[in-house]
């Protein structure tokens, strides 16, 4: 029992200094391109790595979801609404399990 102590102790102090370590570190503005637009899309990465194993369960069959996720990502990237973009992504998987699966 007590080496799950210290497991959740070491834990606790990876997570603590990951993010007090470059609160720290780093204290003038951050002038390199690439760090720049690495550190523009990280919350983007992390939010579709949150949702697309979230897609592909949300559904009766992963077919339906991948259908669905592939009308959304062509939409989307056509500039449409979100709005516009959700719809059609659950008409297109509403309309494949009920009529093709």
């Amino acid at each position: 029992m007590n080496s799950v102590y210290f497991y959740m102790l070491v834990m606790a102090a990876v997570t603590y200094l990951i993010r007090v370590l470059p609160l720290t570190l780093i204290r003038k503005q951050i002038k390199n391109v690439y760090i720049q637009s690495f550190l523009y899309y990280v919350p983007f990465v992390t939010l579709a790595v949150m949702i697309f194993p979230a897609i592909l369960n949300a559904t009766a069959t992963t077919t339906s979801a991948l259908i669905g996720f592939v009308i959304a990502v062509v939409l989307a990237y056509k500039g449409a609404s979100l709005f516009r973009v959700s719809l059609f992504a659950c008409v297109a998987v509403f309309l494949v399990e009920a009529f093709v699966l």
